[in-house]
């Protein structure tokens, strides 16, 4: 882990891609278990975020909201590189 929001990040997108794998879907047992081991993988990357976690992350990531917390996450990254 080299950088715990960055990976955060990029486990958010990753869920993305599976959800929009049109071949996993052909397999529903498989694809579960997809979804389901890359939503581990963001609980645990959640976690392990620096203390104190931006108020609306840490919402979005309790409730599960992980489009909006990507969303977040890439629009506080942007604003970082301006």
């Amino acid at each position: 882990m080299q950088n715990p929001t960055s990976d955060l990040t990029v486990a958010l997108r990753e869920r993305l891609t599976i959800i929009r794998d049109e071949n996993s879907r052909r397999d529903p047992k498989k694809h579960t278990a997809r979804l389901r081991a890359a939503s581990e993988k963001i609980d645990h990357l959640a976690v392990a975020l620096p203390k104190p976690i931006d108020p609306q992350l840490a919402h979005f990531l309790q409730r599960k909201s992980y489009d909006k917390a990507l969303e977040l996450l890439e629009a506080n990254a942007a604003e970082a590189r301006d």
